[in-house]
């Protein structure tokens, strides 16, 4: 187990590397750059932009230089640390990402937290009590939650909340608090938001996650260890819970690599709808306004913990399942 874990660690670097390189090469491949983008928008509103400061960036950031110059400077920094500068904002990167990505885990970790509080009994219930009224009205349930996407709910929630309470719903804050330093009076204001988009948010996931546990746990209900289990009169809940749930689990830790860059990201077209101040909006700006490296970076950190997510799956499964080995031996 040691030398898979190295090896694979060992493997990281040069699956990284090609990642920096694709991301690099998608955010250089539209024509122009953030400077252009914004010396037109300034246009645009009648205003001049400052190309005196334009090219202090330009030749302060080596924007003056070829691209694989370019890369290898981006690579290097990141990697010392160091996640540049966002045009767009004027600030550091890690200073325009730092509230943003607190505020981002809170609300996938309550998210994810929530769906599995949920989905987990939900799935059980379902796939022992199967064809029977339960197991079709959650069904039915999980069917709409799956078919209609979180962003038509928000808008929904939007459309009635100001029809019937005359409020909006956006925003994970009142407006008072934005920009401002976390206090007291703040993280209670982010709670009393918090329960809006974290309903919107779990809909779709809890859904599908209830499907899969019961499909899954169905599955090994009709296995002939189970049988045999029960014909040696095991109590019917630890015959449930010993091997069948525990078996039924696999897709579940295999999408441990998916849920780690979810927890920083975010649902982005959620994110924007509600006007929650989150990773998810912020990234999709930056790729509009191809602000580098705020995006580049915010990507290739989503990358590294997917890679890590994935290996962290492959361990994890490896102990759960006994039937999972690394590799292939002769059958006794």
């Amino acid at each position: 187990m040691l030398r898979y874990i190295l090896w694979r660690i060992a493997m990281m670097v040069p699956t990284l590397i090609m990642i920096s390189i694709l991301v690099f090469t998608i955010i250089e491949l539209p024509p122009g750059d953030f400077f252009e983008s914004h010396i037109e928008e300034m246009r645009a509103i009648g205003e001049k932009a400052d190309m005196e400061e334009i090219e202090d960036l330009k030749a302060r950031y080596g924007f003056d230089k070829p691209a694989p110059l370019r890369y290898i400077d981006w690579v290097t920094k990141f990697a010392m640390g160091d996640f540049g500068y966002s045009f767009e904002y004027r600030m550091p990167v890690a200073d325009v990402v730092g509230d943003r990505v607190w505020l981002t885990v809170l609300v996938s970790t309550v998210t994810i937290t929530l769906t599995w509080l949920i989905a987990f009994p939900i799935g059980i219930y379902s796939a022992t009590h199967k064809y029977s009224w339960g197991d079709y009205g959650f069904t039915l349930l999980g069917l709409l939650g799956i078919a209609v996407p979180n962003f038509i709910l928000a808008l929904v929630m939007m459309y009635f909340a100001n029809i019937w309470f005359g409020t909006s719903i956006g925003h994970l804050m009142d407006p008072s608090y934005i920009n401002e330093p976390m206090s007291l009076a703040k993280f209670k204001s982010i709670l009393e938001h918090l329960w809006i988009p974290v309903l919107i948010i779990s809909t779709a996931g809890t859904a599908g996650m209830v499907r899969r546990v019961r499909a899954n746990l169905m599955d090994e209900l009709h296995k002939q260890y189970v049988m045999t289990a029960r014909a040696k009169g095991l109590h019917p809940f630890r015959t449930l819970m010993k091997y069948p749930f525990r078996m039924s689990l696999n897709f579940f830790i295999s999408d441990i690599g998916s849920i780690l860059p979810s927890i920083i990201s975010g649902a982005e077209i959620t994110a924007v709808v509600l006007s929650l101040e989150t990773t998810g909006p912020m990234l999709i700006r930056a790729l509009q306004n191809q602000d580098m490296y705020l995006a580049g970076s915010f990507l290739m950190f989503l990358a590294i913990l997917t890679v890590i997510g994935v290996l962290v799956s492959d361990i994890a499964l490896a102990i759960l399942d006994p039937r999972i080995r690394l590799q292939g031996g002769r059958t006794k």
